[in-house]
């Protein structure tokens, strides 16, 4: 059974992980504050700036597989994740990268497949991009990129929001000429599984196979939920009509149908949360 470390294991993916992996792996994750899921003696805590302690970890488990969901200062995760390839070039193990959508956000005027160019305007783009490279760099095809969109989850950020909204009556803003797609925390861990067992390399674009306006989503999900729908205020992303995606595309051939999702499943599923 292979030896798996989750950094970032208290976190919405991380949990989502452990749920997915708990029966096929040797799990061990770190914490910042809270606590894991996993027991006492497989999980230490660890903050980004604890180079040394992230080195003890490493020696101790000496891990076959290690996947990164950390979050925290942009300039401290460059210089951890450098350290931690660092260390994980003299072995065999790993390394599984969650990046996201934002390293195109420098380029609204359609989707994005995985052969193009990242170009990011922000900070969190850019920063994901550099670690990305920098992986890369080191490790070579033993770092596989994941990028992301927007997660969804029972216990997500994003279904806190909502929540909220009904409850304190607080206005969420949405983009009605925003296309984005979407992806479930469970869906995720399971495809990721996938991209483990087959021992499949580079970089993958993950999330549903359709895109849907950021107002569409919202507002589908929220009349599934509740009565209540004057929560959402509608906008016009750079206030034009014209239509901008922040959206991933896949033109890989290697993950199933079944793993796939659609909006409108990803919906169904919230729904019942």
């Amino acid at each position: 059974m292979n030896k798996v470390l989750i950094l970032g294991a208290s976190g919405l993916i991380g949990k989502a992980l452990i749920d997915e992996y708990k029966n096929d792996f040797d799990l061990y994750g770190t914490y910042s504050s809270s606590t894991t899921n996993l027991p006492r003696e497989k999980q230490f805590q660890l903050d980004i700036t604890q180079i040394d302690i992230l080195k003890i970890i490493l020696k101790t488990i000496n891990p076959d597989i290690v996947i990164s969901c950390l979050r925290g200062d942009f300039n401290q995760q460059l210089e951890f994740h450098k350290q931690l390839a660092t260390e994980l070039k003299n072995s065999k193990s790993i390394l599984y990268y969650f990046s996201t959508a934002n390293v195109f956000d420098g380029d609204f005027s359609k989707p994005h497949f995985e052969t193009d160019a990242s170009i990011a305007e922000s900070d969190y783009g850019r920063f994901k991009i550099k670690c990305e490279n920098t992986l890369q760099q080191i490790l070579e095809e033993r770092a596989i990129i994941i990028r992301i969109p927007a997660i969804w989850g029972e216990y997500s950020p994003r279904m806190d929001l909502i929540k909220k909204g009904f409850e304190d009556n607080q206005v969420i803003d949405v983009y009605s000429n925003l296309e984005c797609n979407n992806l479930l925390d469970t869906q995720l861990a399971k495809q990721l599984k996938y991209i483990i067992d087959n021992k499949l390399k580079g970089i993958f674009h993950l999330g549903s196979i359709d895109t849907m306006t950021q107002a569409a989503f919202f507002e589908r999900l929220i009349n599934g939920l509740s009565d209540k729908k004057d929560i959402l205020r509608f906008n016009l992303y750079k206030e034009t009509d014209k239509k901008f995606y922040f959206a991933l595309k896949s033109n890989r051939q290697d993950m199933p149908n079944f793993l796939q999702s659609t909006n409108e499943s990803i919906i169904s599923v919230l729904r019942c949360c």
